[in-house]
């Protein structure tokens, strides 16, 4: 299934923007294969609810033992891609670099990818996604005014999973043409200020305030935001257009403020003015007045309502796997739809059948087990 079917790749396991790479890679038809630790087999289990390790299968290696390095060069050679999310030097020292990668599979395509990347000042530092993005820009301008708040994960590492994904796909349609592998270096800290190249050009024009809390998509503008109802939930507003914000005065009563729209001197007025209209009715009576119209509005819903809102519901957005509600993969082909291809493993649940598939025999299995390698 999917139009990756037929892709063999290789992930070491690791946290945030690896996992959610491989999901991608598989949700899309690609045999993704999972290099874990053996030695957290016991401590770290997969379980049902990581969700983001999905549709994979599980090898456990001892990687410090070089029966299991071994391994993993004899599954390179028989890759599409490898990637991986280990600080720089960690898979040289674990003889498995792709200077050795490439040679033992020149058409090999190795992602890479780090909070800082393979160079620079902060290259070996430890950090996490708010740090990452702290200095591409992003974190200062999210938040209220009064200080920066984290948009969750989402902006760094995930917006560096994306990227990495499209370099790797992208480095391997050359790899089609040319016969050639190469290394895909991506890093969160890079990944955050690429996602911000409208932004930067919107602040060299002079169109964006470097203070948070004062611009059109920051929460700034008072037709950009969510408000509070009655009964404590919130709605979603985005009326940038005048046609749009036309549209939501008419259905809030309040038409005569229509020419103060883009007036950034009557903005703070207008959202004390839209906070006092909202707080009137609730979420659910909001939702039978604007819910359908132009008024670009939608309410905000909770990780548990957001599988059953009725939108989602009809365009099939979640699916449920053993009692557990997910979302479903995206994009969506014509011709070749992708899937979610089983649960989240268990740390070498695979192993045997893995090397067994991709060309050990037996004999050779039982040797790595017995050596502790496997």
């Amino acid at each position: 299934m999917g139009p990756l079917s037929g892709l063999k790749v290789i992930e070491f396991a690791g946290l945030g923007p690896v996992p959610f790479c491989g999901m991608i890679l598989s949700d899309l038809g690609a045999d993704v294969v999972r290099v874990d630790r053996k030695r957290n087999t016991e401590a770290y289990r997969a379980t049902c609810f990581q969700l983001d390790s999905r549709g994979r299968r599980s090898i456990a290696l001892d990687l410090k033992r070089p029966e299991a390095t071994e391994t993993c060069l004899m599954l390179f050679e028989k890759a599409d891609i490898v990637f991986e999310g280990y600080r720089p030097g960690v898979m040289e020292r674990l003889g498995l670099g792709p200077d050795v990668a490439l040679t033992r599979n020149q058409r090999l395509v190795y992602g890479r990818m780090t909070g800082w990347g393979q160079t620079g000042s902060y290259a070996h530092a430890a950090g996490h996604d708010i740090n990452y993005i702290a200095i591409s820009g992003i974190l200062n301008a999210i938040g209220p005014e009064n200080h920066p708040f984290p948009p969750l994960n989402l902006v760094g590492d995930y917006g560096g999973a994306l990227l990495l994904t499209t370099g790797m796909l992208s480095a391997y349609l050359h790899t089609c043409e040319t016969g050639e592998g190469q290394v895909v270096d991506t890093a969160i800290s890079d990944a955050g200020a690429y996602l911000a190249t409208l932004y930067y050009g919107m602040h060299a024009a002079g169109q964006w305030i470097d203070r948070r809390d004062s611009n059109l998509l920051d929460g700034g503008a008072p037709f950009y935001g969510a408000f509070r109802c009655a009964d404590d939930r919130w709605v979603a507003i985005g009326a940038i257009e005048p046609k749009f914000f036309a549209v939501l005065l008419e259905k809030l009563g309040l038409r005569e403020i229509a020419d103060r729209q883009m007036d950034h001197h009557h903005w703070r007025e207008t959202r004390v003015l839209l906070e006092e209209t909202f707080a009137q009715k609730t979420q659910q009576e909001w939702c039978a007045l604007l819910e359908g119209t132009d008024a670009c509005f939608a309410p905000v819903m909770s990780f548990a309502e957001a599988p059953t809102h009725p939108h989602n519901r009809s365009r099939g957005a979640f699916v449920e796997i053993d009692g557990i509600p997910q979302p479903a993969p995206t994009p969506r082909f014509s011709r070749t739809p992708g899937g979610i291809q089983g649960p989240p493993p268990e740390i070498g649940a695979h192993t045997r059948t893995i090397l067994t598939q991709w060309g050990m025999t037996d004999k050779q299995i039982d040797a790595l087990v017995a050596c502790g390698a496997i």
